[in-house]
Parts: structure tokens; C-alpha cells; sequence
């Protein structure tokens, strides 16, 4: 009975000690997946600060509270948050996937850890300085139209998004308008580093096994920052283009069904009542035509008694 129960809770410290030693290993790619399209770690900043000695700046419990509600402390009127958001353009930073405390006290003991480094795994990815291109700018709307097929299979972008050179019914509306995405996100640093992994609830689950290649962001970005200047498009014109053309085209399908179904609508009670009409009209020819006073009168004869001379 003892040795029964000694060994169940050996078991149970047991796959206790590998659930948290899994968990702690996996911090270093939920990092890379969720955190490092807008910070590095000693790679200056992009969309949100470098997170270098981070807790020299902030205390833990700060961080710990800010990572697993960020908007709830910018409401609050927490200064240094409020700065943080000016920094970021107005963009306030949304809670990652899956953020718990646990969660967040191993990712700042990793960001402590990789900043005592030298250089450090998350110090961010080398985004290509070469000059953009027209053949650039042309290549990344083909791939924002979902004329180019993305090489992993990652959906078009124009599902969820639209820009400000859409035609007609313009882009998806799950997503925001990306016309000025590259002004939002300061530039070609930070917008190819959200490229390479989007970390939305939305685009995480579509890009996460679909990265886009290193050629396709670089189009894509040369294309936003072609756009940066121009007016985002108006969803209201859409709207009503979308409802002019499905007016249109419901019209087209009415008059469509007429031409190939006309003449076959008709009236099913009328040529049986106008049969029966005529029916009883030439009966009625036909009784008075062979009564005896017709055949009199057509013979000139009479059937009134003959009188005696």
C-alpha cells in the first residue's frame, strides 16, 4: 500500500518536472514566434522597443502585469505605458497568444538571460538594404493580388486586406487597410520583421507554417512603401460599387430567364373555357339546323292544319 502510493506521487513529481522543463523549452520559440516580429533583444528597436536589460527599466511585476494586459495599464494612466504607446505610433500592444504569469515570467527570464550575451539568438534578422525597384514594387502587388502565388502556399494578402490601388469592390475587410502600413510601422525594418512572422490571433494561424521567402517581403515591402503617401481607400465607395454590380447583375438574371422562358407562361383555364365555349356554340348550329321548323322553312312548307276549299 505504501510502495503503491510512493510510487504514484513519483509519477506524478515525475511528469510534473517535464511539463514545467517542457514549457521552459519551448520559451525560446514562442519568443521567436510572438515577440520577435516587434523587439528584438539588442537588435534595436522595430515596431516596439529593443527589450535589452528590459527589467533595468521596469520592474518585474510591471512587466509580468503589462505583458499579460497591455491595454488594461495604458488605461489605467500609467506613464511610462502612455510612452510606450506614444513611441509606438498610438499602437498599443496586443496580448500574445496563450500569455499567462507563468508565461511571461520565463520569457523575462530568457530576455535577462540573452542579455548578458555578447550577442544574443533574438537580436533580430537581417533585413536586405537594397535599393527597391519598379520590377520590386510590380512583383509585390502581384503578390498582394494573389497573381503570384506565394511559394509556401500562404494565402493572398488581399483576402483580408485591402490598398489604396483596388479596383471595384477593393481588398478583404477582415483585416486593416495596409496602404500606410509602412509609415504605422516606421519603416522597412520594422514592417519586414512583422512580415517574416505575423503575430496576430488572426495571421499567426495562417502564416505559421507558410512563411513568406525573403524575395516575397522584400516585394512586398518595396510595394507599401510605394504607398505610404497615398490616401487609404474609401470602404463606403466599395460598399456602393458592391451594391451598384450586384444590382446589375441580379437585373442581367431576370431579363436573362425571360428571354429563354418567353412564351411559356400562359394562361391554363382560358383555352379550356374558350374549347367549351365553342363546343356549345356549334352544338347549338347543329340542333337548330335539323329541326323540323328549319327543314319547313327551308322547303317552304308549313305545319299549321291545311284548310278545306
Amino acid at each position: 500500500m505504501i510502495r503503491t502510493s510512493f510510487l504514484r506521487c513519483g509519477a506524478i513529481l515525475f511528469g510534473t518536472l517535464l511539463t514545467l522543463q517542457g514549457r521552459a523549452q519551448d520559451t525560446p520559440d514562442y519568443y521567436r514566434q510572438n515577440c520577435l516580429n516587434c523587439h528584438t533583444i539588442g537588435g534595436g528597436r522595430l515596431t516596439g522597443p529593443d527589450l535589452k536589460n528590459v527589467t533595468e527599466r521596469k520592474d518585474t511585476e510591471w512587466l509580468i502585469n503589462f505583458m499579460q494586459n497591455p491595454k488594461a495599464v495604458v488605461d489605467s494612466g500609467d506613464y511610462y505605458a502612455a510612452k510606450l504607446v506614444e513611441e509606438s505610433r498610438g499602437v498599443v500592444m496586443p496580448i500574445a497568444p496563450g500569455m499567462t504569469r507563468y508565461r511571461a515570467e520565463q520569457i523575462i527570464k530568457l530576455i535577462e538571460s540573452e542579455s548578458k550575451l555578447e550577442k544574443s539568438q533574438f537580436q533580430g534578422v537581417q533585413i536586405s538594404n537594397k535599393p527597391f525597384t519598379e520590377q520590386d514594387r510590380i512583383a509585390g502587388r502581384e503578390i498582394f493580388l494573389g497573381r503570384k502565388k506565394l511559394k509556401k502556399g500562404g494565402t493572398a494578402c488581399n483576402a483580408c486586406h485591402s490598398m489604396h490601388d483596388l479596383a471595384a469592390l477593393g481588398g478583404g475587410r477582415l483585416g486593416p487597410d495596409l496602404t500606410r502600413v509602412y509609415e504605422r510601422l516606421k519603416g522597412r525594418k520594422a514592417l519586414s520583421a512583422w512580415l517574416m512572422a505575423p503575430a496576430t490571433e488572426t495571421m499567426q494561424p495562417v502564416f505559421k507554417n507558410h512563411p513568406l521567402e525573403a524575395e516575397e517581403i522584400h516585394a512586398l515591402t518595396a510595394y507599401f512603401e510605394a504607398s505610404a503617401s497615398k490616401t487609404e481607400a474609401n470602404a463606403s465607395v466599395n460598399r456602393i460599387a458592391f451594391l451598384m454590380i450586384g444590382l446589375a447583375v441580379a437585373g442581367a438574371i431576370v431579363f436573362l430567364f425571360d428571354a429563354l422562358w418567353k412564351g411559356r407562361f400562359y394562361g391554363v383555364r382560358r383555352p379550356l373555357v374558350d374549347a367549351e365555349v365553342s363546343a356549345v356554340h356549334l352544338g347549338h348550329k347543329s340542333a337548330s339546323a335539323s329541326s323540323p321548323s328549319t327543314l319547313a322553312a327551308a322547303t317552304g312548307e308549313s305545319n299549321s292544319p291545311r284548310g278545306h276549299s
